[in-house]
């Protein structure tokens, strides 16, 4: 994601390095630069223009103090004008209403369906919401079926009606069965189309005149770049949208939708998808994707991130065995278990600052963790609980059950011991009581 503008732009502050103070003359050669770098990321002309117009005229109005070098006084600037291109702050939903309805619009194959399903699962998990999705595409074959198959999934009820061909019907039912049943949000699906198509344009329209949403989501793909922005034109011309979900961010995606869609369209970036998981949706938050986009990592949604999985009672139980050595390949398990939990491994790195530059051409496997999960899986308890018991039959006997080889399970054990020790160590030393001093970050819970 937005890798290769990343490195233009890397590129393009370097003709500042060594320089003294910021000129008109520096400047303009840099931002020449920063403009290829938009407009190779498939970023609208006239949104690169002004934002490099703007650059300057900022860049030009700065004293350059003597601790500042000119090269990082211009990466502040672009970094707060690329937040404010993509709208300063995040952007909620509104639930004004009860239930709070929520319609989702799109393009054929912009992933609106499992995009419905990915939104209901982080409305019940994570702001403790009680959804019902309903099911209004009648034309695509299986798009029903596909929607129930992610509500089972997810735990999520859903309404259906099977005899009806009218969508409109259809979605003013489910608000009567969310109203009747006590759920408090209800997510509408309904049936992809082509801004040029207009007879599903007007159903689209007089859905949402049916059921009055509360918040109406145009979701688009992200990797269709300046086409992207010019759908979600139309379509607003259409059906006034209250914010715009970009799915498909974890793709080879030049990044020009997310850069210019917020300025043409006028309306906020509220989600992107990152990645095929139910749990792969974020609420977009400008700055931070700033901070990305130039290379300075994303520490804040990852601590996030992080505390999304994090159990206190858990984590002080867990504290205990570490203190009395008793770390076990149970606890292994379950500490792998909720890293993937937590996303994408390669977008997850990409959040330390200057990891993800490294990574670049570096391909990180999500299955990375399988070898590991079939090793201890094929321990038995009192093996996973005393892995000081595995003498050499047994390692060949899990090594077999695993799929894997007597080095594999070999080196997994060594990494385990010296893990444990390490765990040992930071929670038996003064690190560990100068890190309980430490003031907390916002929000941070441990």
């Amino acid at each position: 994601m937005f890798e290769n503008l990343s490195e233009r732009l890397e590129r393009s502050f370097k003709i500042l390095k060594g320089e003294g103070r910021i000129s008109e003359i520096n400047v303009a050669e840099t931002l020449k630069d920063v403009r290829r770098a938009l407009l190779d990321a498939d970023v609208n002309y006239k949104v690169a223009k002004t934002f490099t117009d703007t650059v300057k005229q900022k860049a030009l109005g700065q004293n350059v103090l003597t601790s500042v070098k000119p090269g990082q006084l211009m990466v502040k600037i672009v970094h707060d004008e690329l937040a404010t291109l993509m709208g300063g702050t995040a952007t909620e939903l509104e639930f004004k209403s009860r239930p709070s309805v929520i319609l989702m619009a799109g393009l054929n194959g912009a992933g609106k369906t499992t995009l419905s399903g990915k939104l209901a699962y982080l409305l019940k998990n994570k702001k403790h919401r009680k959804p019902l999705l309903v099911a209004c595409d009648v034309y695509r074959p299986a798009a029903i079926e596909q929607l129930r198959v992610l509500a089972e999934q997810i735990e999520v009820p859903i309404y259906m009606n099977l005899t009806s061909s009218d969508p409109v019907a259809i979605a003013r039912e489910g608000v009567l069965e969310a109203k009747s049943k006590g759920y408090d949000t209800v997510i509408v699906d309904t049936a992809g189309r082509l801004a040029i198509d207009e007879e599903l344009m007007q159903e689209i329209a007089a859905i949402k005149a049916a059921i009055n949403p509360d918040e109406t989501l145009f979701v688009v793909d992200a990797m269709t770049g300046q086409d992207a922005v010019n759908t979600a034109k139309e379509f607003n011309e259409r059906l006034d949208y209250d914010g715009v979900v970009l799915t498909k961010l974890d793709g080879d995606t030049r990044g020009g939708a997310a850069l210019s869609i917020r300025t043409v369209v006028d309306k906020p970036i509220k989600f992107v998808g990152t990645g095929e998981k139910m749990e792969a949706l974020d609420v977009f938050h400008p700055e931070r994707m700033a901070d990305r986009i130039l290379g300075m990592g994303d520490i804040v949604s990852l601590v996030e991130r992080a505390q999304e999985q994090y159990d206190e009672e858990a984590a002080k139980k867990l504290q205990k065995k570490i203190q009395k050595n008793q770390f076990d390949f149970n606890d292994f398990l379950a500490q792998i278990q909720q890293i993937k939990k937590m996303g994408n491994l390669k977008d997850l790195a990409s959040m330390i600052p200057g990891v993800g530059k490294q990574l670049k051409d570096v391909e990180i496997d999500d299955n990375a963790f399988k070898g590991i999960e079939a090793i201890i899986l094929s321990m038995t308890p009192k093996e996973r609980t005393h892995p000081e018991i595995l003498n050499q039959s047994r390692k060949m006997r899990i090594a077999k059950g695993s799929g894997t080889n007597l080095q594999e399970v070999n080196r997994l054990i060594k990494q385990f011991d010296q893990t444990r020790k390490m765990m040992k160590m930071m929670t038996g030393s003064k690190m560990g009581k100068m890190m309980g001093k430490m003031p907390k970050l916002p929000g941070m819970k441990f």
